[in-house]
């Protein structure tokens, strides 16, 4: 179970980052906030580099971010070796990407994935474990990329 965890967000973002910081504090997680606060438009590559930054330098686990789809944050996160960014939008692909790839941030889009259903997803990515064995050569494949 993930204990600290690192999350940021842009302003398409804002209001899921909240739901999910409440959420996971109230399962005792420990939240550290890369921002943004506030609803003025950002530029959300500056955001994931420095979520995936310390991630890949060993400050957190794990990290979320959040954008309108996802998808620009997991391609800016995804520039940073080590980082394996995965857009999720059900639950089945959040277990799979810790499963199979050893996704370490989860990247969500708020005008895609309800507010319930982001829990969900939130909860299932936090405490599914990386099976390893086969899986981890691939990792390491792309890793070697």
């Amino acid at each position: 179970m993930v204990t600290k965890i690192i999350i940021g967000c842009d302003h398409a973002g804002l209001n899921l980052k909240k739901t999910l910081i409440n959420f996971m504090e109230s399962k005792g997680i420990d939240v550290d906030d890369a921002g943004t606060y506030t609803k003025d438009s950002c530029d959300y590559p500056q955001i994931a580099h420095e979520v995936a930054q310390k991630i890949a330098a060993g400050e957190y686990p794990k990290g979320i971010l959040v954008c309108g789809t996802g998808i620009g944050m997991s391609i800016a996160a995804n520039k940073i070796k080590g980082i394996r960014a995965a857009v999720v939008s059900d639950t089945c692909s959040a277990k799979m990407s810790r499963l199979h790839n050893d996704a370490n941030i989860l990247c969500l889009g708020e005008r895609i994935v309800g507010e319930e259903l982001a829990k969900d997803i939130t909860e299932i990515w936090l405490n599914t474990d990386f099976l390893g064995e086969r899986h981890a050569r691939r990792v390491n494949m792309i890793e070697q990329l």
